[in-house]
This record gives structure tokens, C-alpha cells and sequence, in this order.
């Protein structure tokens, strides 16, 4: 086995970022294996079957039916024991940052997070508060490795099949002290922006806090979800957990639709990935139309009610 990634159940179902952790493992070239655990080791199984990879490894314990750090971490070291691995690969999610520093000490091997592209095998990560690049070597050939959202697409993981098999594991009470009583999701309560399809975000040009409503109103036309860039939030006109940037969430849905937000590099790290952007925004020189697959130069406050009522027309035919 050259490489291993490590898979993440995201409420049922695999997490997008596991899927574009499989899309960067088979870039890196070799033998790719996956790893499911939990009660739903065998879902995540099926859900790669018509992927390229050499197996799906399977662990399925009653003490890591659901996550728990401790858990978690002890089986990725008793399977990196077993098959050998060079190289450990898993997308940068909470859990990731929660139990992977965990393995990394525990196997004595290097951890090189929140990578955003691969050159010449060497790893390259915004640092600066995303301002600048750096690239980096490890000295040793064993490493751990995890990808910033859509640093690669779900849609680039290589077809074919793929068996799975059972893995036993040695686990008691004094190796899994922990317990996690829901996965770790900020204050978000329903909002999940990593695997929302559509986001309406909403950037200063919405002028002020009584016009935050008709953003919400056109994600609910839209069926998407609602972010913001930090200006937004600091102004407090909506909560931290909707943040997307180099200090909130990067996001990666099908459409993301910009409301009168210029487009700071601190904010487009977050969302540059995104498969198709829409700006809206009355500068016709903001940095975000740059990036922009549809740029739209106006008064949002004027635009959103007729997008509004167009998607409603459209709904009513």
C-alpha cells in the first residue's frame, strides 16, 4: 500500500472533502487504499465502489461506532502498522484538525496540514493569512497529509471498482478515554456550508443590516445557504459560523452567488473553488470579477427583489 485516506461520515454520507482527499491521493501516483470507520464504515464503502482505488478497509468497533478522537486515532495506527503506508492522506475538516495531530505523534511521523496544491512533490500552503505561499519539503518519505477544501475536485476522482474488507482492531477502555457527543460543527446548528450545493454570501455592499433579509430571502428562492465575508461579520449583521475566508470557512458548492462583495484575497481563499460564481457588485473594478464565471455590474439592492420574483415566477410555472 503506498497511500492511505482516511474517510470522514459526514451525518450519513461521505464528506465531500473525502471524496477530493481520494481526487488528491490518486494525483500523488501509486497504490491508493481508503480507510471507513465507525457504524458506517461499510456505507462509506459502498459509496467508492465505482472508484479507482485498491480497497476500502473497513473498522467497525463498538468503541468507534461513532467519532471520538482517542478512538479514531488508535485504529489509523494500528491499520498504518499493519499495511504501511507511506503516505496518509484525509481533507482538512474539524475532525481532521481534532484527531490527526493525535496520529501524527503517536506514529512519530510528520503532518503537513491544510495543503492547497502539489508541485513537483513538493506541498504548497497559504500562510500570511493566505497572503503569500509557501512550499514545503518533508525530509521524510513517510508524512501525513491533509487538503484545504477544493484544493482538488470530487469530480477528478479516477472511475472504476473497488473491494472492501473487514479490519480487526485491539481496542479496550484504556486506549479510548474520549467521547464526542456530536460531530464538531461550531455554533452552526442546521448550516452546513461545506456541503451546501448553493450559497448566497452576502459583502458590505449590502450597505446595512436591515437589507441582510432580502439576502436570506433569495437563498430560500434559491433552496442555498447564507455566508458572509468577514466585514459582514464583524458588523455582527450575522453569525460568525456563516464566515467564509482565511479566518472562517472554505466552500466549494455549484453555485456561489456574491452580493456586494469586492473580492479581498482573504475572502476568495474561501471560495475560489467554488464550481461556478455569480458577482454582483456596483464597482465594475472589484477583484471579485476576476475570478467570476458571471459578473453582473449594479445596484444589488436593486437586483435581488427581481431575482427574487423571477426565481418565484419560475417556481410557479
Amino acid at each position: 500500500m503506498d497511500i492511505l485516506v482516511v474517510l470522514e461520515d459526514n451525518r450519513g454520507t461521505l464528506h465531500r472533502m473525502s471524496k477530493e482527499a481520494v481526487s488528491a491521493a490518486q494525483s500523488l501516483g501509486g497504490s491508493v487504499s481508503a480507510l471507513a470507520i465507525g457504524a458506517n464504515a461499510d456505507g462509506l464503502a459502498d459509496e467508492l465502489s465505482g472508484i479507482d482505488l485498491a480497497e476500502v478497509i473497513t473498522v467497525n468497533h463498538s468503541l468507534v461506532s461513532s467519532y471520538n478522537a482517542d478512538g479514531y486515532a488508535e485504529v489509523v495506527k494500528q491499520v498504518f502498522e499493519s499495511e504501511s503506508p507511506i503516505i496518509i492522506v484525509t481533507g482538512h475538516t474539524y475532525q481532521t484538525r481534532d484527531f490527526m495531530p493525535r496520529i501524527s505523534a503517536k506514529l512519530n511521523v510528520p503532518f503537513i496540514s491544510d495543503i492547497v496544491s502539489v508541485e513537483d512533490g513538493k506541498f504548497v500552503k497559504l500562510v500570511l493569512n493566505s497572503k503569500l505561499n509557501a512550499t514545503i519539503q518533508s525530509a521524510s518519505d513517510t508524512v501525513i497529509l491533509s487538503f484545504q477544501s477544493a484544493a482538488f475536485s470530487d469530480e477528478n476522482m479516477a472511475a472504476g471498482s473497488c473491494m472492501s474488507r473487514s479490519f480487526d482492531v485491539n481496542l479496550d477502555d484504556t486506549l479510548v478515554r474520549s467521547e464526542s457527543d456530536e460531530p464538531f460543527q461550531e455554533e452552526a446548528g442546521d448550516v452546513d456550508l461545506e456541503s451546501a450545493d448553493y450559497i448566497v454570501s452576502i459583502g458590505r455592499g449590502i450597505e446595512k443590516e436591515e437589507n441582510i433579509s432580502m439576502a436570506f430571502d433569495l437563498a430560500t428562492a434559491l433552496g442555498a445557504e447564507v455566508s458572509a465575508s468577514r466585514p459582514v461579520v464583524d458588523s455582527g449583521w450575522v453569525e460568525s459560523f456563516r464566515q467564509v475566508g482565511s479566518s472562517g470557512q472554505t466552500v466549494s458548492p455549484k453555485l456561489y452567488l456574491s452580493l456586494g462583495i469586492s473580492g479581498a484575497i482573504q475572502h476568495m481563499v474561501g471560495m475560489k473553488g467554488s464550481k461556478n460564481i455569480l458577482a454582483i457588485n456596483k464597482d465594475s473594478d472589484a477583484p471579485i470579477f476576476e475570478i467570476a464565471d458571471y459578473a453582473v455590474v449594479g445596484d444589488l439592492l436593486d437586483i435581488i427583489p427581481k431575482l427574487i420574483e423571477a426565481l418565484q415566477t419560475e417556481k410557479d410555472l
